[in-house]
């Protein structure tokens, strides 16, 4: 089936189930969490995928998507450090961001 070029969509589920053109940029999230930075500031101009990014952070790190690794998978450059997600799903992620 053809890949076909979704605008506006900004939800990165609905791109990867409905086998949406994706440009990948899931690499964000190793160098994004191998970073260990405090704060982190995302700016790009307006239409650059701020959001959709967001979104892919969400679906990568959130409960609700845990068992949803057909999301990832399909050529995309996480899948190659997938067991980073396995690593820190909950733990690591609910220590990081706990307040003292």
């Amino acid at each position: 089936m053809k890949r076909v070029i979704a605008i506006g969509v900004q939800d990165f589920e609905s791109l990867r189930i409905n086998n949406r053109f994706y440009v990948d940029k899931t690499d964000f999230i190793r160098e994004w969490w191998n970073g260990g930075d405090a704060v982190t500031l995302i700016t790009r101009p307006r239409r650059f995928g701020k959001t959709l990014n967001m979104s892919m952070l969400n679906c990568f790190f959130s409960r609700k998507y845990a068992d949803r690794d057909e999301l990832f998978c399909d050529a995309l450059s996480i899948i190659e450090t997938l067991k980073l997600r396995q690593l820190n799903h909950y733990q690591e992620i609910s220590s990081r961001f706990a307040l003292p």
